[in-house]
């Protein structure tokens, strides 16, 4: 497609965006000045109108019924998470009985490890990616230990190349290879909360369980992102937060995946719960745990119902779009804003040069770009804010925009890049 950095052309694309209407499903913040062009989506998503409506269902229910909302509520609460699985198991390419909705991002990473990495004799050791969000690291080092193991040896963490921003996946193959039965657990990000770029998940799975690894994936920033297969691809285990793309709550309720291979391992250790006791003899409350089947036998409380519903606002608007036609969309939008930057900094190369360190290619990224900024970063960003962006600092010098395709425009990106190079005519 031939891009144009014209008012016109943004009008012309959005005119014709078959998901347009979805933007008017969303709430917009209301503390700037000017109308907000929000790009942060991939630190939190927006508010959908009905999760007011979905949380005050349950509120009400709880006013009427007290502890009789578990069994007598409209939405029953001691199986509220079950509304949640269908929808979510469609996000991530999944069977229903692999999902589960429970608990948060991080909390679901050690319950899922103390399953998944059982280092014995020589097969020790974790691979990762050395610029993982800070919390999946301490996650991993912790686990480490708690094995009695030594993290400076059994925690293999990946650079990229250098001069390079991003790891390259033949690399990544490389050093599974290399390690080979030292190699315990792989566990990467799906798509690195940083640069933004998307690791081929089917080729470092299938590299892992060649050299009799677990594999096992952090979703926070490809789910409600880019589309995954994770039964298909035959990943162990994943989780992912809801707060980011799928918009729902800050610090919502976290998603687990467990591959139908490990389900009905009851051998498996875990660190067990109530709520994840079979549901058929739960109410006995009898010694002995008995896990329920697939992921669900990974829960450890009752369901947070309260964060549960905003997650089901959002989560009904991706069954209506579904994945497929959500990337379509971001590919075109994530292009005209690669396109836009390129220009300026074609143009105003004395001044300013914009750097994406996001992967060029569409298929390894997925509506984030990281722009590096060669020049003033800190005051251009502090610029384009005063005209009502929200975008997303980090240092030293890296802007984070996410257009997001269920509530971005292509009017967003235009007025993006107009306030950039008014920021840029300016210094």
């Amino acid at each position: 497609m031939k891009y144009e950095f014209t008012p016109e052309f943004a009008a012309q694309m959005d005119a014709s965006d078959p998901l347009k209407s979805y933007k008017d499903r969303f709430l917009f913040p209301t503390f700037t000045k000017n109308p907000v062009r929000y790009f942060t989506g991939n630190s939190l998503g927006l508010q959908p109108k009905t999760t007011r409506e979905k949380v005050n269902l349950e509120l009400d229910d709880w006013a009427k019924w007290g502890v009789e909302g578990h069994f007598h509520g409209t939405n029953p609460w001691f199986k509220y998470h079950e509304f949640l699985t269908d929808a979510s198991a469609k996000i991530v390419g999944a069977l229903p009985k692999e999902v589960v909705v429970t608990h948060s991002l991080t909390t679901n990473l050690h319950l899922l490890m103390v399953s998944f990495y059982q280092p014995k004799e020589n097969r020790t050791k974790i691979l990762c990616e050395a610029k993982a969000f800070p919390s999946d690291l301490y996650a991993l080092e912790s686990q480490v230990r708690f094995h009695g193991l030594n993290p400076d040896t059994d925690l293999v963490a990946m650079h990229p190349r250098e001069g390079e921003h991003t790891l390259r996946d033949e690399d990544i193959v490389a050093k599974i290879l290399e390690l080979g039965d030292m190699l315990a657990l792989v566990m990467f990000g799906g798509v690195n909360y940083y640069t933004g770029q998307l690791l081929d998940m089917e080729t470092i799975t299938k590299a892992g369980k060649g050299v009799g690894a677990m594999v096992g994936f952090d979703l926070a920033h490809a789910a409600g992102n880019v589309p995954m297969k994770l039964h298909d691809w035959g990943v162990d285990f994943a989780a992912w937060c809801s707060y980011k793309y799928l918009n729902s709550s800050p610090g919502g309720v976290s998603g687990m995946f467990v591959h139908e291979k490990h389900a009905k391992n009851a051998a498996l250790p875990r660190f067990a719960g109530w709520w994840g006791y079979d549901k058929s003899t739960r109410f006995q409350m009898e010694p002995g745990f008995v896990p329920m089947e697939g992921a669900e036998g990974w829960q450890l409380s009752n369901a947070p119902v309260l964060g549960m519903a905003a997650h089901w606002a959002s989560l009904e608007i991706f069954d209506e779009v579904g994945m497929d036609k959500l990337k379509a969309k971001s590919e075109l939008l994530t292009a005209y804003l690669e396109f836009i930057l390129e220009g300026l900094s074609e143009k105003y190369a004395e001044k300013c040069r914009f750097e994406i360190i996001t992967p060029k290619d569409p298929k390894r990224r997925g509506a984030q770009l990281s722009i590096l900024v060669h020049g003033k970063g800190k005051s251009i960003f502090d610029a384009i804010s005063e005209k009502g962006v929200v975008a997303d600092w980090r240092e030293p010098n890296v802007i984070r925009v996410a257009p997001v395709p269920l509530y971005n425009s292509f009017e967003d990106v235009y007025f993006l890049g107009k306030y950039l190079e008014e920021a840029i005519v300016e210094q």
